[in-house]
């Protein structure tokens, strides 16, 4: 993999913290935002994908994939 921004060639992993009702790590779900009665994000029966994420250690671009919960 190679930086998007400035083609470095090295990229550290990490991940995306998340502080909510999750699993301690970020998820994407497809779609667009809905929101619910307390305006929280409307999930039920959709997909949640793990999010990856690689920063550039020469310019901290961050890099996301995501695929599927384990």
């Amino acid at each position: 993999m190679r930086c998007t921004q400035c083609d470095g060639a090295d990229l550290e992993p990490g991940f995306i913290e998340d502080n909510g009702e999750s699993q301690g790590y970020g998820r994407w779900i497809a779609g667009p935002l809905e929101r619910g009665i307390f305006g929280g994000a409307r999930r039920m029966g959709k997909p949640r994908w793990i999010i990856d994420a690689f920063r550039c250690t020469r310019c901290s671009h961050l890099e996301l994939f995501s695929r599927p919960k384990d």
